[in-house]
């Protein structure tokens, strides 16, 4: 090995052969071609991959499928846009004076006025919900379908009270929505608002659908144009000029309100956050006295009058707060004389609502039936009672 050429030949040999020998080894091995470490390696390159990219988009695509996307995918063949031609009179203000009037005489005139709205197919033969304000007036109904049919309708009754109007087409067969049940909402659950906001059911010939959760139950709103508005379901779905007489869907696809209200802070008709619906279980009533007989009879009896108590009453009763209203007539032998009513109570709440006004009692009272029972909170000589109320009928 003194020899250098020979030290040369193995320095530059010996290195050749282990290397040949290690990387014959390695592809002998199978164990090799399935190492962790070749494996990552293979999956750098694209033409691996192609099996996880393909189904991805699959997976992904499922995934978007929910509860809310069912929902309206049932709900929205039976949401229906509505167009109305109504005529309003309108009365110069001077034509109520006789002297004007005399030379110029009524200047009066009518005017057709278009307005729209939404509603809901509630049976197979063509009876739609919507609100009292969107049709209730109505010369010409035309109701728009999913897909852009349109149909003449007729009123079957309408409730101006509770803002509530049944309508009906000449049709069979149709889509429609399942009825809920309002009394078993909860707060906070999905929210879909369905309709024809600003008129967009004309142009797509479908509803527009928004989405929010139930934010509030039971909100009470006193007399507005002679309408009553008790009992709300508030959410935070949008709801604008147009969605009136739409469905509020829960996420199994059933409707729980019909949209009617919104909440904006000023004259304009557009959503700033908050809309209110009338609870399905309120329409279901209405719409079958409607039903049977075109209108709502209300002919409930309570058997006193009585007068809102202002500043100097509740100062003269020593009361803490104004609030309530005072009896000042108790019709003998009435509801209100059996219940143990007397001249000088103070109602200031009845069924759990709190009592400010007339108006809050008659709200009340509208919704309720001869031999309903209240539960009414008395304000008499400085104490509390609590009375019950047996309403009668009117006669």
């Amino acid at each position: 090995m003194n020899n250098p050429y020979i030290r040369f030949f193995v320095i530059l040999t010996v290195p050749l052969l282990l290397g040949f020998g290690i990387g014959y080894a390695i592809r002998a091995t199978p164990e090799a071609a399935a190492s962790p470490s070749d494996g990552a390696f293979q999956q750098s390159f694209p033409g691996t991959q192609s099996t996880q990219v393909q189904e991805q988009p699959q997976d992904l695509g499922e995934s978007r499928h929910n509860a809310i996307t069912r929902a309206v995918a049932r709900v929205s063949p039976a949401v229906v846009g509505i167009n109305v031609i109504e005529m309003r009179r309108y009365r110069d203000p001077f034509s109520n004076d006789p002297f004007f009037r005399y030379f110029f005489g009524d200047r009066s005139y009518n005017q057709e006025v278009k307005g729209l709205g939404s509603g809901f197919i509630i049976s197979s033969d063509g009876y739609i919900v919507t609100n009292d304000h969107v049709a209730g007036n109505a010369t010409e109904i035309t109701v728009t379908f999913t897909g852009g049919r349109q149909m003449k309708a007729e009123i079957v009754g309408t409730d101006q009270t509770t803002d509530i109007c049944l309508l009906k087409v000449n049709a069979k067969d149709l889509p429609y929505i399942e009825l809920g049940n309002s009394d078993d909402i909860i707060i906070g659950e999905w929210a879909i608002a369905l309709g024809n906001p600003f008129g967009l059911f004309e142009i797509n010939d479908k509803p527009t659908v928004t989405v929010g959760v139930i934010s509030a139950t039971g909100m009470k709103f006193g007399s507005m144009e002679n309408r009553y508005y008790r009992d709300m379901i508030e959410t935070d779905a949008a709801i604008n000029g147009g969605n009136s007489g739409g469905p509020l869907v829960n996420s199994r696809g059933q409707v729980v309100g019909m949209n009617t209200l919104i909440y904006t802070g000023g004259q304009s008709s557009t959503y700033i956050g908050y809309g209110f619906a009338i609870p399905i279980n309120k329409v279901k009533k209405i719409v079958s006295d409607l039903k049977k007989k075109g209108k709502v009879t209300r002919d409930v009896a309570w058997g006193f009058e009585a007068q809102p108590v202002d500043a100097r009453i509740a100062r003269y009763f020593g009361m803490r707060e104004v609030r309530g209203i005072i009896v000042s007539e108790v019709v003998n032998g009435g509801p209100a004389d059996k219940a143990g009513i007397k001249v000088g109570d103070i109602i200031t709440e009845a069924n759990g609502d709190r009592i400010n006004s007339e108006q809050d009692f008659l709200g009340i009272l509208i919704d309720a039936s001869p031999g309903e029972k209240l539960d009414l909170t008395v304000y008499r000589e400085r104490k509390q009672l609590n009375l019950t109320l047996t309403l009668g009928r009117e006669r």
